[in-house]
């Protein structure tokens, strides 16, 4: 008898065990991010998703099999959003495949050049199963700034049809800076301003899965950065002989190294990260500007923002599997000294502006080690513009008009920079070569 006991307890057990064991693992949300860069589709559940993903031609689909998933009005709602501005997936499919087995059948645009990643639960997220469609032949940023329309002050593209020759003549090309400035900005006179356009790589920080710092009236951080990138790079292409470019254009998600590597290829003189930061105190008030430290933090609170914006790949979603070269070259030469004192140097004129409009967090620039500021040759400062914690500030960070006064100041402080340490000329990366 207590043989047969201790079966059933065991027969009862396992017929308990058996349904969570089977059971369908239901999805929180999906979401989709379409950009030119790539698109990038996410399905957020409380368990991780066993997978498989193949691709088809003629016409070219992408084909994804979620395991012992339900399929819900969650999953099937995926459909609905894909939009006709997508660059890569033309529309989503979603059904049973057979039992067992949800099957998502994406048609695509051309040519592609897919990646699945699972991720694993933070801050408010759960597991995410994500699929990042980059295309076959991702888009050249230098030449998209080749493109863009001439003005009757500057004009980027020579000539001649061949793009290499298009690419070699930019640093060629005649320009100088407005030097009808206030007369405590001192004129542009060197020759070497006069040889090239300059060119200032504007980051709006965080983005898409990323959204950063919440304000406590709804405000992210992420749409705040953005509109105020949009207005710096507007404010510098009106400027003779400059031109801005957006290293996030919309609302998607770029790792940090991304960031680094997209300002070298469109060979950027200057690059700023513009944030918004949020404290636990709402008091918490003012404008900040950090560069990049090689020696530690220069203070705890510098150590603890740098901690938390080097966080942000863990929220936005990094593919660890893949390792581009390109980018552990990016980042190999660290010593870079020089670089460090031209960004403390550009830090310390925008801080300046910034403090004419808005107080001043603390009265002088910080250093830490930042990884969207490690760019071995470019001078590179994040610029805080405010806390968005705190109910003033997130009002004003809203305001249009603020945020003009916000692009001004940084514009102002890098024509101050530009007008006392005039870049010289530099060897010309040679990207392909890499």
């Amino acid at each position: 008898m207590p043989g047969t006991a201790v079966k059933f307890v065991s027969l009862l057990l396992l017929l308990m065990w058996l349904p969570h064991a089977h059971a369908a693992i239901a999805i929180n949300s999906t979401r989709i991010w379409p950009a030119q860069d790539y698109t990038r589709l996410t399905i957020e559940s409380r368990q991780s998703i066993s997978n498989t993903m193949f691709t088809i031609t003629n016409p070219d689909r992408l084909v994804i099999d979620l395991k012992d998933v339900q399929l819900s009005g969650t999953l099937t709602e995926l459909a609905q959003k894909i939009g006709d501005n997508d660059p890569y997936i033309k529309s989503v499919r979603v059904g049973r495949f057979k039992p067992g087995v949800v099957r998502l059948v994406l048609d695509l645009k051309g040519e592609v050049k897919p990646q699945l990643f699972s991720l694993k639960p933070v801050g408010e997220y759960g597991y995410r199963l994500v699929l990042d469609v980059y295309p076959a032949q991702p888009p050249d940023p230098l030449m998209a700034l080749l493109e863009q329309p001439r003005t009757a002050d500057q004009s980027l593209v020579a000539e001649q049809p061949i793009p290499e020759q298009l690419i070699e003549n930019r640093l060629k090309l005649s320009a100088s800076l407005d030097a009808g400035e206030s007369a405590r900005k001192p004129p542009l006179q060197t020759p070497e301003l006069r040889a090239r356009t300059l060119i200032v790589a504007i980051d709006a920080g965080h983005g898409g899965e990323d959204p950063g710092a919440h304000g406590r009236h709804g405000s992210l951080e992420k749409n705040v950065t953005l509109a105020i990138a949009r207005k710096v790079k507007a404010l510098i292409d009106d400027t003779p002989n400059m031109r801005g470019v957006l290293i996030r254009d919309d609302d998607y998600f770029i790792p940090l190294e991304m960031r680094v590597a997209k300002a070298r290829k469109v060979n950027a003189d200057l690059f700023i990260s513009i944030h918004a930061d949020a404290y636990i105190k709402p008091k918490a008030r003012g404008s900040s500007v950090f560069a990049l430290s090689e020696h530690g933090a220069t203070s705890s609170a510098a150590r603890w923002l740098a901690k938390k914006e080097n966080e942000a790949d863990l929220i936005g979603g990094v593919n660890l599997a893949v390792k581009d070269p390109y980018l552990a070259r990016t980042l190999l030469d660290l010593s870079q000294t020089a670089t460090i004192s031209d960004s403390i140097k550009l830090a310390r004129h925008v801080l300046n502006e910034l403090g004419d409009i808005n107080d001043l967090h603390r009265g002088h620039v910080e250093q830490a080690g930042f990884a969207v500021l490690k760019s071995p040759e470019t001078p590179s400062i994040l610029v805080e513009t405010a806390f968005i914690s705190n109910p003033d500030e997130e009002r004003r960070l809203n305001d249009k008009a603020y945020q003009t006064k916000l692009a001004n100041a940084i514009l102002s402080g890098i024509k101050r920079y530009f007008a006392q340490n005039p870049p010289l000329s530099r060897p010309k990366i040679a990207q392909a070569d890499q």
